[in-house]
C-alpha cells in the first residue's frame, strides 16, 4: 500500500469514528476491508485516486476466483463505495468507481428464532442461590424482554436504569439512544441482581458497570455469548442459540402476538422499516408451516 493511500484510509477510519460515531468492530472492520483493497490497488499498479470502475471489476473477480461468499463479497463492496464517497466529500476524489457495479444479490437468511419453551427452560436455567446465577437470569431476562443488541447490553451504566418507571435507555448505532420499556419480570430479576448479585462481583475497576464479571470489571459481549452456550448446554439444547437470536426471538414473538411494525421498528431502534420486515417474513413462514401441518387437505 502506498503511503498516500495509508493516509487517505487512515482519514477515512478517523471520520467513521469521530463524525459517523461508528462502533470500533465496525471500523476494523473498514479497515481490514481497505487494506485488501489497497493492497489489491498496488499489486496491480492502481492509484486508488483514478481507478475505474472496469478495473474495480477485477478486484471483485479475483473476491470471487478466491472462493468469497456473496455476502463477504457484498460487505467489501460496500467499504469501497463508502469511501469513495468519503474521497468525493473532501475534495480528493475523482468520482466513484463503484458506483455502476451492482451489489450481488443476496440469498436471503431468516433469523433464527427460539420457541417460547425453549426459552421458558432458558431463561430459569441459571441458578438464583449465586452471584454470577443472579447476573446470568437477569442479562437473559434482559434481552429477551427488551430486544437488546449483546454492545447494547454489555455498554448499560446502572443510572441506565429506571426500575420503578419499568423502563431502560439504550444506545445503539451511531450513539442514537431510544427508551425500551422492562415488564414485571424483567424489573423483578434485574432489581435482584443489583440488590444481591452485583454487590458480590463489583471491583476497584467495575465503576458505573451494571453487569460485572467475576474479576469486577464491565461484562465483554464474547463473555455474554459464553454465558448463554453454557446455560443452553445445562438445559440439553445444541440449537447454537446466539444472544442475537433472543432479539430475533423478541420482535418475532410480539409481531406474532399482533404488534404493530412501526412499534417494533422503534424498540429495535431499526433506522429503516425494511430491516424490520424480515421478522414478518420469519412469522409468514410460520403460519404456512402450521397451515401446511394442520389443514386437513395440504
Amino acid at each position: 500500500m502506498s503511503e498516500d493511500d495509508d493516509t487517505l484510509i487512515d482519514g477515512f477510519l478517523i471520520y467513521l469514528r469521530d463524525e459517523r460515531n461508528y462502533s470500533p468492530a465496525t471500523c476494523r472492520a473498514y479497515a481490514s476491508d481497505l487494506t485488501q483493497f489497497a493492497d489489491w490497488c498496488t499489486r496491480n499498479a492502481y492509484r486508488i485516486r483514478d481507478l475505474d470502475h472496469r478495473a474495480l471489476r477485477g478486484f471483485l473477480a479475483e473476491l470471487d476466483a478466491a472462493r468469497y461468499s456473496r455476502r463477504t463479497v457484498a460487505r467489501k463492496l460496500s467499504a469501497v463505495r463508502s469511501f469513495y464517497r468519503y474521497l468525493d466529500l473532501i475534495g480528493e476524489g475523482a468520482g466513484d468507481p463503484a458506483s455502476v457495479i451492482a451489489t450481488p444479490r443476496l440469498p436471503q437468511r431468516l433469523p433464527h428464532v427460539a420457541s417460547s419453551e425453549l426459552l421458558r427452560r432458558l431463561l430459569d436455567a441459571p441458578d438464583p442461590d449465586s452471584a454470577t446465577g443472579l447476573r446470568d437470569r437477569a442479562i437473559l431476562e434482559f434481552l429477551y424482554a427488551t430486544g437488546a443488541r449483546v454492545s447494547e447490553l454489555t455498554a448499560l451504566d446502572i443510572s441506565s436504569l429506571d426500575l420503578r418507571s419499568g423502563v431502560v435507555r439504550l444506545v445503539g448505532k451511531g450513539s442514537k439512544e431510544r427508551i425500551v420499556p422492562l415488564h414485571r419480570l424483567a424489573v423483578t430479576r434485574v432489581s435482584d441482581y443489583i440488590t444481591r448479585g452485583r454487590p458480590a462481583l463489583v471491583g476497584a475497576d467495575t465503576g458505573e458497570a451494571l453487569f460485572v464479571s467475576r474479576r469486577g470489571t464491565r461484562l465483554s459481549s464474547d463473555s455474554v455469548r459464553r454465558m448463554l452456550k453454557k446455560h443452553l448446554a445445562a438445559i440439553g439444547e445444541s440449537s447454537g442459540l446466539s444472544p442475537h437470536a433472543l432479539r430475533h426471538s423478541f420482535a418475532t414473538h410480539l409481531l406474532e402476538a399482533g404488534a404493530d411494525i412501526r412499534s417494533v421498528q422503534e424498540l429495535l431502534g431499526h433506522v429503516a422499516l425494511s430491516t424490520t420486515q424480515i421478522y414478518t417474513h420469519v412469522s409468514t413462514q410460520r403460519l404456512r408451516d402450521i397451515h401446511h401441518n394442520a389443514h386437513p387437505r395440504s
